[in-house]
């Protein structure tokens, strides 16, 4: 049975990740700030098929010794999700908050290359699978998008990065790209329930579990097949939309 390390996994992809993986067979370490959710899937799906780590992402000690303190049975990490992330605030850059900002880079950058970092032994030692949650917005950016597509461009192009470094070693690397996904997203962008519902009502978007069936597809390919890089958008969204300011 394989392993693999979901971080972010209290919501949305990274949670549908959890129930989809184990539903085909893999064994979960689950992370995330919020122990009572991931207790709840413990209690789902049951303690032989997922160990909770209870940490936030951005707090390297607890990142070490929540690794330190898996099981023997969870040690043998076969594949590294990068999934957590977040986006804070949509203003334009002149007046955005510098704290937004920060807590941007550090979850998405500084935590991302940090337990990446951390794993890769044990990835290249088991010829395993890295497989991160990147966005459109690092192709695509929009205003109010700044900091956010500039994290998640380093998280497209750094998984790519690694690709290239783990040349030969017999490891996977998959940036995955999604447009929108309706999942609790907005709501930590903007603190607004209403502002979450008004931007996917009638948008027919993606779902966590859209992305998760496809990490648990491109996590099962054959060994000598590598996805490189994935965009998926819902058929209702696209990528036009230069802007022209006019006098």
């Amino acid at each position: 049975m394989k392993t693999a390390f979901v971080t972010g996994a209290t919501a949305g992809i990274g949670e549908a990740t959890v129930r989809a993986l184990v539903a085909s067979g893999w064994r979960c370490i689950a992370t995330g700030r919020r122990q009572e959710r991931l207790e709840a899937l413990v209690a789902e799906l049951g303690a032989d098929k997922v160990h909770p780590a209870v940490f936030d992402v951005r707090d390297s000690a607890a990142m070490d010794a929540a690794i330190a303190a898996l099981p023997a049975e969870f040690a043998g990490v076969d594949l590294l999700v990068n999934n957590a992330g977040l986006a804070k605030g949509l203003s334009p850059a002149q007046e955005a908050d510098l704290a937004d900002w920060q807590v941007m880079i550090d979850t998405n950058v500084t935590a991302m290359v940090v337990l990446t970092r951390k794993l890769l032994p044990t990835l290249v030692a088991r010829k395993g699978a890295i497989i991160a949650i990147g966005s459109v917005a690092g192709s695509y950016i929009y205003p109010g998008g700044n900091v956010y597509a500039g994290s998640k461009a380093f998280a497209n192009h750094f998984t790519l990065a690694l690709r290239a470094d783990l040349h030969g070693t017999g490891v996977r690397v998959t940036s995955i790209e999604p447009g929108m996904v309706e999942t609790e997203f907005t709501l930590v962008r903007t603190g607004s329930q209403e502002a979450s519902d008004k931007l996917y009502s009638g948008a027919d978007p993606m779902t966590g579990e859209d992305i998760a069936n496809t990490i648990r597809w491109i996590a099962e390919l054959p060994l000598h097949l590598n996805i490189n890089r994935l965009e998926l958008m819902p058929v209702s969204q696209d990528f036009a939309g230069f802007r022209v300011a006019r006098d």
